[in-house]
Formats: structure tokens, sequence, C-alpha cells
């Protein structure tokens, strides 16, 4: 029986947030495995014009958290961070968070730092050969995208973004597997 394409899209934005929800519980990362991050942006095509996604992941390629921003500056990144630390309460603290040379990103953890939202013992190293794991993991979200990478809106873009986040992780899975 066919399906129209309109159909799929509403059931992915219907129902991406409520698998998110649902499996957020089974893709937690364990303290050994979340002790190193890997934190980046890239950009989407989101209603005619780049919004940048920041994503954040394991050491071993489990995604942590992801955020859609439309501007790449020190708030959003500052914003990022915060939600991340904040999402992976069980986990703890991470030991080390690799970044590229983006000064956004460095900016953003000292002012975490220095308001205490952040530990002082996490280190931050800026090496971008670090961060090939996530920069692979753009590379799948590019691919799935296609060239274009439209959304027409930023809610539409971060519900479907949730979706794929929330499969990718369940197809990689769980950080519970001892």
């Amino acid at each position: 029986m066919p399906v129209d394409h309109t159909t799929i899209y509403r059931w992915v934005q219907k129902y991406a947030p409520e698998l998110d929800k649902q499996t957020r519980w089974y893709r937690q990362v364990p303290d050994w495995q979340a002790s190193s991050w890997r934190v980046d942006e890239t950009y989407i095509r989101v209603g005619g014009t780049w919004c940048y996604l920041y994503r954040a992941i394991t050491a071993g390629g489990q995604t942590l958290e992801f955020y859609l921003s439309p501007k790449r500056n020190v708030a959003a990144a500052k914003r990022f961070l915060a939600k991340t630390l904040r999402s992976n309460t069980t986990a703890g603290s991470p030991r080390v968070i690799n970044t590229d040379k983006a000064p956004a990103l460095a900016k953003a953890i000292s002012e975490l730092k220095a308001e205490g939202i952040c530990p002082q013992t996490v280190e931050h190293r800026q090496v971008k050969y670090l961060n090939n794991v996530i920069e692979g993991d753009h590379g799948r979200l590019k691919r799935i995208l296609g060239p274009k990478g439209a959304f027409k809106n930023r809610i539409s873009a971060y519900r479907t973004l949730k979706g794929m986040e929330a499969m990718h992780s369940l197809r990689k899975g769980s950080g519970n597997d001892v």
C-alpha cells in the first residue's frame, strides 16, 4: 500500500520527540565511557538561512546531546554546554572536553567554570585531530540530509534531528553494554 511522503513527514514530526523521550534512559552513557567528550558544531540550512548544530559525543561515538542555534557565538555555545552538563548528570562531569579551535567554545567553557556550572577539574583541549570522531558523525548527518540539507523551520528541524539522533544512538547500541 503506497504512503504519501507528507504522511511520513507528519509521523516524524509527531513521533520523533516521543521516541527520543522514551529511549533516553536506554541511551544514557555510563560514567566510565563519558569521561572524554568531543564537542563541535556543523551547519545546516533551515528556512533559507544557515543554522548551527552543536553536538557532543563520547570518545566511543555515543551521542550525549545536541543543540540547534541560529547563531554561532559564545551565548549559543554556553547554552549548549550547560544543557549537555545538565542532561548527563548520571554519568557525572567529563574529565576532558575536546574541541576544535573555535573561540566561542573555549570562552563558553571558561565562563561555565567561573559560574560553577562546569567543574574546575574539567580539562579543555583544543586539538582538532581529536575531534575526528565527531567530524565523521557530522558526515553521516550530512549524507542523510542530502546536499540541500534544508528544513522549512527550526521546530521541524529540531524534531527531525531528535528522531535521527535517537535512531542513530539505538543503531550504535547502548552505552550501557558492559
